[in-house]
């Protein structure tokens, strides 16, 4: 199941951030894991290995 390659760009809207995502396919879910990626800007899901990267600003009280 683990993706390296796969790459997903979220915005401040996307936050909290959780993995899987919701509406993704009962067949590719694992436990659900909530990353923190406003320190580095990007994080990598430690299941799946989805590569999550924050685009744009974040909103305000997240640093």
């Amino acid at each position: 199941m683990a993706d390296q390659n796969r790459t997903v760009e979220i915005t401040a809207s996307d936050l909290p951030l959780r993995c899987p995502p919701p509406g993704a396919a009962l067949w590719s879910q694992h436990p659900r894991v909530f990353l923190e990626v406003a320190h580095t800007g990007e994080v990598r899901c430690p299941y799946c290995g989805t590569h999550y990267v924050l685009k744009g600003d974040l909103p305000k009280g997240h640093h």
